[in-house]
């Protein structure tokens, strides 16, 4: 059963989980205000386009989640204007090693993290989602410790990557026009297999960011898989609709109901 705990969230900020590009890579823990043991956990990325925004952008999402008992991460990745694909995508890797290397010390179950992502965080939660062991792993430590996921959350994701200019955010992440092979190798729908992380997709139906439709074609592109998906749409919703405190409420209350629910089977 999900309660929420009473008292007070501690907060961890600026710990370095890893590298990335010669420098340190860090992360906000945040911890439930009961302490406990081999508690599940979640992996919060946060969006901007993959070329601007912070860690700090899902504080509410970290505190909110802690309270019902989920250790809650959320960590920083290189931004398109330091470094392209499929860097972000190892610095994730490297945030989820680093959590799973460090469950005793935090009181993780390794079995049970989630990633849960916004925008550009949701395409990398998908991806981090779909990638199996030892694809696009990257070097930012913790090496062979293993990087599945128990469950997976998107808000509002890019699912297939396509470039419409050279410096639009799409081409800005994979480095200016690029093949199809390329823009397919970074899209989340490319990676969809029967064994794909219990999924839920979070979507405002208003959105000119991220239309609708690519959480559509996740939904019905999981679905034909065989992979467990549930789809929420927001009418009349734009992109970073959360943003709103009772919209940002909603949200985290389904992203706690539909993680204790993926990773308590």
């Amino acid at each position: 059963m999900l309660i929420r705990q009473e008292g007070r969230v501690t907060v961890e900020d600026d710990v370095v989980f890893g590298s990335g590009g010669g420098r340190d890579l860090k992360c906000d823990v945040f911890l439930p205000p009961q302490e406990g043991s081999a508690r599940p956990a979640i992996l919060l990325v946060h969006g901007g386009g993959w070329m601007q925004g912070d860690r700090s952008q899902l504080r509410g999402y970290g505190i909110q989640l802690a309270r019902y008992g989920f250790v809650c991460v959320a960590s920083e990745y290189r931004l398109s204007g330091e470094a392209v694909w499929p860097a972000q995508i190892h610095d994730v890797k490297a945030a989820l090693r680093w959590m799973r290397a460090n469950a005793d010390r935090y009181g993780i179950d390794p079995a049970r993290i989630a990633v849960s992502g916004n925008s550009a965080g949701a395409h990398l939660a998908l991806m981090l989602a779909g990638l199996a062991d030892g694809e696009m792993e990257g070097d930012g430590g913790n090496a062979g410790v293993a990087t599945d996921v128990a469950a997976v959350v998107a808000i509002y994701p890019p699912t297939e990557l396509r470039v419409t200019h050279p410096r639009d955010p799409i081409g800005l992440l994979l480095g200016g026009t690029v093949d199809r092979d390329v823009e397919d190798a970074a899209s989340p729908l490319a990676y969809v297999h029967p064994g794909y992380p219990p999924t839920m997709l979070v979507h405002g139906n208003a959105d000119e960011v991220v239309p609708v439709e690519a959480s559509f074609a996740m939904y019905h592109a999981l679905v034909s898989a065989g992979a467990p998906c549930d789809l929420h749409v927001f009418h009349g919703e734009p992109h970073a609709f959360d943003a709103a405190p009772a919209f940002g409420r909603q949200v985290a209350d389904l992203i706690a109901q539909f993680v204790h629910r993926a990773v308590s089977a």
